[in-house]
């Protein structure tokens, strides 16, 4: 398979790699906004940049027919956009806020402790998740406190 990466991050470099062993090839490596051009020779756009190049890098994707995955947080307020786009254009698009099996697995527990707790009205129940410390969202945050 020949692999876009819009957003060549820590990643990306992961995805790069992981790709690479299983035999497929990258077409493109981009950080910032892609043109057509860059995207002719992609059988898929695998999409981590930043918030500020999300949404023209998905729609880049799906204006060209390029399926797109796209694990890029903090643009959401364009995804019923971006959903109306892949619908019109027949394309196909995958958002997932996190792709880590540790994150997916404590949606899962959060979701089963919240029904367990139901009953009991008088408990405040609360559980804190901290993971990716290396990410890029997360050192700004550190640097604010």
């Amino acid at each position: 398979m020949k692999i876009a990466l819009l957003g060549y991050g820590k990643m990306g470099k992961t995805i790069e790699k992981l790709a690479l062993q299983k035999g497929h090839s990258i077409v493109f490596k981009s950080n910032c906004n892609s043109t057509s051009e860059d995207l002719s020779k992609a059988d898929v756009a695998i999409e981590f940049s930043t918030p500020e190049a999300a949404v023209n890098n998905i729609k880049l994707c799906l204006e060209n027919n390029i399926p797109v995955i796209s694990g890029t947080t903090g643009w959401l307020n364009n995804y019923n956009d971006m959903v109306k786009l892949c619908k019109k254009r027949n394309g196909s698009f995958i958002y997932a806020s996190n792709f880590s099996v540790g994150v997916n697995l404590f949606f899962n527990i959060n979701e089963y402790v919240s029904k367990m707790m139901e009953p009991w009205k008088e408990y405040k129940v609360s559980i804190e998740e901290i993971h990716h410390t290396q990410k890029r969202m997360h050192q700004v945050v550190q640097q604010l406190h």
